[in-house]
């Protein structure tokens, strides 16, 4: 058997081959692009690649046009993690020499002696895989918002604090149109005190504002005209310029994360796993389209709910050594869903009044709130793997028989 491994990087790729006895069978440098990825594919053919019983591959890194080209059919593919990489580096060589050659040696020689160890990339399909890339990207510009949020809080609080009173009471504050609006069109407290009714009520209708916008407009109103501290003249107009810049840069990341969101609505329901996903409590379009984009739809890629919980980082760990012995959170893990599961089990404390027994047991035996939402996270993803594998909704009488009981 050959076993294949390519040392990626962002211009050009090494590819190295062994065969069963760990001899290297052949060694190529390739570019990336359309005329490298052929080549690497006649070498591959070459050695005895078939569509029926296609070379494993070893790289390190699951994206990418290189990545994609190489899933085509029935091949597998294994991301093998670049520390774990450099520890079977060790085991051939103590004097810590490294090559991009020797790297994919070693990325070969990982699937001769422990394929067994390492999982393939899983068989998504093509909608599953598009929904991750959306979901992923909504995820990301809503990071992205909140720090430029917090960066206008910050600039704001520096010669601006009537605005934040101002928006204080609505939800999202400064992401909000009405916030934007008003603070384009007053970008300092002077001249937002000097604002009339007529003008923030217009501002407000420009925001997409229906209801209550006189109320709206006069409260607003009384704040920026209340007594407050200034800077300076000139150095208020400087801080102005300086808050329209980062305005911008929020308006584009809002904008990005509203059409991102609708794209997802769009996509997500399409899937087949969309109806056992939405039936929890507490999961949206949102939310199950960033669950699905981090497990995926290849219902095989996990041996049992044990091995998903892992990966979420819901599941404790157990360190045993000796006498000593520790169970903490794990720290390895899939960020992206170990954070989507935080806010479905926090939205799941009002949609299921199970989920809200369960939790409020784990407080009063001692747990932490952080450490209750993880339990009950855990929990949840655990009957999550079970609906999947079995293609059944979530059913609130089987999920948590015990504490309806006591909730009652």
């Amino acid at each position: 058997m050959i076993y294949c491994g390519i040392d990626w990087a962002e211009r050009t790729h090494d590819v190295a081959l062994v065969n069963d006895a760990g001899a290297l069978v052949a060694k190529r440098h390739i570019t990336d692009d359309a005329a490298g990825y052929k080549l690497l594919l006649d070498l591959l053919a070459e050695h005895g690649d078939t569509e029926e019983n296609p070379i494993p591959v070893a790289i390190e890194t699951s994206r990418g046009l290189l990545v994609a080209v190489l899933r085509t059919g029935k091949r597998k593919v294994y991301a093998i993690n670049p520390l774990a990489a450099a520890r079977y580096r060790d085991r051939h060589s103590v004097s810590r020499k490294k090559s991009d050659p020797g790297d994919a040696l070693v990325l070969a020689n990982v699937l001769r002696t422990d394929m067994h160890a390492h999982r393939p990339l899983p068989g998504d399909s093509d909608l599953g895989r598009a929904i991750a890339v959306l979901a992923r990207a909504q995820q990301d510009a809503l990071w992205n918002r909140q720090q430029i949020a917090n960066q206008l809080r910050s600039l704001l609080r520096e010669y601006y604090p009537a605005a934040l009173e101002a928006f204080a009471t609505w939800t999202n504050g400064l992401c909000r149109p009405e916030a934007r609006e008003l603070l384009k069109a007053a970008p300092t407290p002077s001249r937002a005190a000097r604002l009339t009714r007529t003008q923030l009520q217009a501002a407000l209708k420009r925001a997409g504002r229906k209801r209550g916008i006189e109320a709206e407009a006069d409260r607003v109103r009384d704040v920026f005209r209340a007594e407050w501290a200034h800077q300076p003249p000139l150095v208020e107009e400087a801080f102005g310029k300086q808050m329209l810049a980062v305005l911008i840069q929020l308006e584009a990341a809002c904008t990005a994360a509203d059409d991102l969101a609708e794209a997802v609505e769009e996509a997500f329901p399409q899937h087949p796993d969309a109806e056992i996903l939405l039936s929890f409590p507490g999961l949206g379009i949102q939310l199950a389209a960033r669950i699905l984009a981090e497990i995926g739809d290849d219902h095989s890629r996990f041996a049992d709910a044990r091995g998903l919980k892992a990966y979420a980082g819901s599941s404790p760990i157990t360190r045993a050594s000796g006498k000593k012995s520790s169970i903490t959170r794990r720290w390895v893990k899939n960020d992206r869903l170990n954070h989507t599961g935080y806010l479905w089990a926090f939205a799941s404390l009002r949609a299921s009044a199970g989920a809200n027994a369960h939790y409020r047991r784990r407080r009063e035996h001692g747990d932490w709130h952080a450490a209750a939402q993880r339990n009950l996270f855990n929990r949840m993803i655990g009957q999550l793997y079970h609906c999947l594998q079995h293609r059944q909704l979530f059913d609130e009488h089987i999920a948590f028989p015990t504490e309806l009981a006591a909730a009652a």
